[in-house]
């Protein structure tokens, strides 16, 4: 299990405490947002092909419910346990009030390593997994989505498992499924073209140059990829990316398209093996190391620690993971002039497209691409704004603005519904 687990949940409380105080609210108006409302953890029994039965731990935490159904993905990872789950579900909670989105945070994850499964075991562990939060997940309630290690396909696993239970079908009961079912055009690019989208509107205040900017991104996935492609697209120079497999480097840039479709060939679908002329590998660990004027974290949380803040070399962070910088850390990079997007804000995307899903599931409608990325772009844009004039205006960091104006939206929810019974 992770060693720090329980920092990622007291790195949440501290900053919802911090924006708790400038705000001048009272504990007792936000004391119940230090909880999730639901927790729930279950055995998954599953036969394995070669007719063993393993029994694999499953976990889906609601963080609040106070401003709709509650949102977040669905990760299969031996490295999960209760605290990051909770953690997860929470920055869900602030990501959706964030960006105004009618939601409240969840989130879900399975203990397995997927890698050393085969497509049918992974079914069998999605349907009874499905089966025993079943309970607790449905369009008005909670509605799953991809996340580490899942895809479309499992979305699919899960909208089938849930509509055979409910006798019909039930396509906004998870979003990241395929167009066939009911996905939506745009969702597999959401959340790193949301990330541009946010980058786009801070370069010009921050004195921010696409043109030839050298970037680092860990993280090569679902985010880190379309990221790179996009940015490469812009004119950036993508000079060093790593995946769990190790990294690459080349001082003239990487060709991001060749890299896609080579780790999209490779049967570990990772970076480990590519080569072409200028290029150095480095292992994972290194990838702070590069001098670049953007890093993009798009991997996992508690990546960026306080000896990892006090090396990089870099003038912007832009967060496209969930949670990755440590509360220490946040302090030194602060003192040391470094502007932080703050993954509450900037990968905002997915979830703003996963809502446009679950709109047009909920309506019956199909909507085209180019209406689902100028609506990301309109929402992106109000959110960042909203998030740099409370910055501008009470000198705090963009990652406190952010909570601010979260925390703001969720407090005011739950005073005019008021605390049942």
């Amino acid at each position: 299990m992770p060693t720090d687990s329980h920092n990622s949940y007291e790195n949440m409380l501290f900053n919802l405490d911090s924006a708790a105080t400038k705000l001048g609210l009272k504990y007792d108006d936000y004391v119940a947002l230090r909880y999730p409302e639901r927790e729930l953890t279950v055995s998954i029994p599953v036969e394995m092909d070669n007719g063993r039965i393993e029994v694999f731990t499953g976990y889906r935490v609601q963080h609040s419910g106070s401003r709709g159904p509650c949102k977040g993905g669905l990760r299969y990872s031996m490295d999960v346990d209760i605290n990051i789950v909770r953690t997860l579900a929470a920055l869900m909670t602030w990501k959706s009030a964030v960006v105004n989105i009618p939601y409240g945070g969840a989130k879900g994850a399975v203990c397995c390593d997927p890698s050393h499964l085969s497509k049918e075991e992974l079914k069998r562990i999605t349907r009874r997994y499905t089966a025993m939060i079943l309970p607790l997940i449905g369009p008005e309630k909670d509605i799953p989505a991809p996340d580490i290690n899942t895809n479309d396909e499992v979305m699919g696993w899960i909208m089938d498992t849930y509509s055979m239970f409910k006798g019909y079908s039930v396509p906004g009961v998870v979003t990241g499924k395929p167009l066939e079912i009911g996905g939506t055009l745009g969702r597999q690019e959401a959340t790193g073209r949301g990330v541009v989208y946010i980058i786009n509107d801070l370069a010009p205040l921050v004195g921010f140059s696409f043109k030839n900017a050298k970037v680092a991104i860990q993280g090569f996935g679902k985010v880190g990829s379309v990221l790179a492609q996009l940015l490469a697209h812009q004119g950036c120079k993508i000079i060093a990316i790593c995946d769990i497999s190790g990294g690459v480097y080349r001082e003239s840039g990487l060709d991001i398209d060749e890299l896609i479709h080579y780790v999209k060939n490779n049967p570990n679908q990772t970076i480990k093996g590519y080569k072409t002329s200028g290029i150095s590998e480095f292992p994972k660990e290194e990838i702070f190391s590069f001098d670049v004027d953007l890093f993009i974290p798009a991997a996992k949380e508690n990546q960026i620690t306080a000896p990892i803040a006090k090396k990089l070399n870099t003038k912007i962070i832009a967060e496209a993971a969930n949670g990755p910088t440590l509360v220490e850390a946040d302090e030194i990079l602060e003192s040391r002039n470094i502007i932080v997007i703050p993954d509450i804000l900037v990968s905002a995307g997915g979830l703003v497209v996963s809502y446009f899903e679950w709109v047009q599931n909920i309506q019956s409608l199909m909507w085209d691409e180019n209406e689902v990325n100028e609506l990301l772009m309109k929402i992106m844009k109000r959110a960042f704004y909203e998030v740099w004039t409370i910055h501008q205006q009470r000198g705090v960091t963009l990652r406190m603005a952010a909570y601010m104006l979260a925390l703001d939206r969720v407090v005011k929810a739950k005073k005019i519904r008021g605390i049942f019974p």
